[in-house]
């Protein structure tokens, strides 16, 4: 597999993609309520700007998004903060943007405080663990679920600890401490991280658990991906958890995880979609992707939009080649979008539901050249059924 493209190192490590500034003022010097400016300045321009925040892992596709949608619609300018899952989250549920995005599911506390959500699965990814080890210059160190566990645990403390070197028989593990690096902010790579460990290991469900921010028992903490992936490349001897796409465009070097069928799998395109596939088998059948020419699924048992998706789950899965900590990114938006007072017109609902519709479909030939497995055809229909359920004062949006 490619590596992503390096355009978007730049943005990356400079990790938040920041709203343009305005400046203009009225007649008087001062400036009119946002909300007029905002309304103002499109009447002007005669274009429609559309305001996301949230996850870092989807950002490089994101932002491949925010370039190649005005080619589409020039009347049309997406502007995405990568500010992580639980910032995402608080914006969309204080309603000061347009769309949020989240790597983890809302919960049922996070859906009480934005009734009427709805989930909608923009692109598939895999969070890699990345080193930076000390004479070992080289991807595929190799690591099981319960050694991985271990290292974040605080209890495999050295890189020549005998479990690890019993792995790695010919690596030269250097006698140096281990140094943990994980996220400092609300994260949904965090989620799938610690969804993943206490999947595969009963201490740590029982001792720290799953969630977007826990308590780490050892580490140092960076924020986003970016941050994560920065410090884990100025830190010898270190360890950390970082969205494949910000690994292969930062050329780190990462591990191969022991899968459930006990293989180690590099993390790549064809094993996260391999997960993908064998998470849905008993419930699919399989189709080609005619944008993509990948191979697909055309019926799904995902829950609709607007329900619960606290259980819909790609970790662990079973099958030879998959890569076990796979996952969904998801779009938030409200089901009735005149909720977001930001939507105050039939025809900014229509731009933000078409540019929704476009990436979840043309978009997705973006996905593959910056580490994202595109959206399988079953999951494409789905988002589709929840974008025609969406309504704007009543009356439906989606032409």
């Amino acid at each position: 597999m490619g590596k992503a493209n390096p355009f978007y190192l730049t943005a990356i490590l400079a990790g938040v993609f920041l709203l343009p500034l305005v400046t203009t003022g009225s007649a008087f010097g001062q400036l009119p309520p946002p909300g007029q400016l905002q309304q103002q300045q499109q009447q002007q321009q005669g274009r429609v700007t559309i305001d996301g925040a949230g996850a870092t892992f989807p950002f490089p596709l994101i932002d491949t998004w925010r370039v190649e949608y005005p080619t589409v619609r020039p009347d049309v300018s997406i502007n995405y903060q990568s500010i992580g899952s639980g910032g995402g989250i608080k914006q969309f549920t204080e309603k000061t943007v347009d769309f949020g995005t989240t790597d983890a599911p809302l919960t049922a506390n996070e859906t009480q405080a934005a009734p009427g959500a709805v989930h909608i699965p923009e692109t598939i990814g895999s969070v890699v663990a990345a080193y930076n080890i000390n004479g070992v210059q080289e991807k595929g160190l190799r690591l099981t679920g319960p050694v991985l566990t271990g290292i974040f645990l605080g209890e495999i403390t050295r890189w020549d600890d005998p479990q690890i070197a019993e792995l790695n028989p010919d690596l030269p593990l250097p006698s140096e401490d281990i140094v943990v690096v994980h996220r400092s902010d609300g994260s949904g790579t965090t989620f799938v991280w610690t969804s993943y460990l206490s999947e595969v290991s009963p201490e740590w469900n029982q001792a720290i658990g799953a969630g977007k921010s826990v308590s780490w028992p050892v580490g140092l903490g960076a924020p986003g991906n970016e941050g994560v992936a920065n410090t884990i490349q100025s830190t010898p001897n270190s360890i950390g958890y970082v969205e494949l796409a910000y690994v292969l465009t930062t050329e780190m070097d990462y591990a191969f995880l022991q899968n459930q069928a006990g293989n180690f799998v590099e993390p790549s395109l064809e094993s996260t979609g391999a997960a993908v596939a064998a998470a849905t088998n008993n419930n699919t059948q399989t189709s080609n992707n005619s944008t993509t020419g990948a191979s697909n699924t055309t019926s799904t048992n995902l829950p609709a939009g607007d329900a619960s998706w606290e259980t819909v789950s790609l970790l662990d899965a079973s099958g030879a080649d998959s890569y076990p900590i796979a996952s969904f990114s998801y779009l938030l938006l409200y089901k009735e979008l005149s909720d977001n007072p930001r939507i105050d017109s039939m025809e900014k609902a229509r731009a933000l539901v078409d540019f929704v519709d476009w990436a979840i479909t043309d978009g997705q030939q973006f996905a593959g050249e910056l580490a994202y497995v595109p959206l399988p055809d079953s999951v494409v229909q789905h988002n589709q059924e929840t974008l025609r359920s969406l309504t704007f004062q009543g009356e439906p949006v989606l032409q």
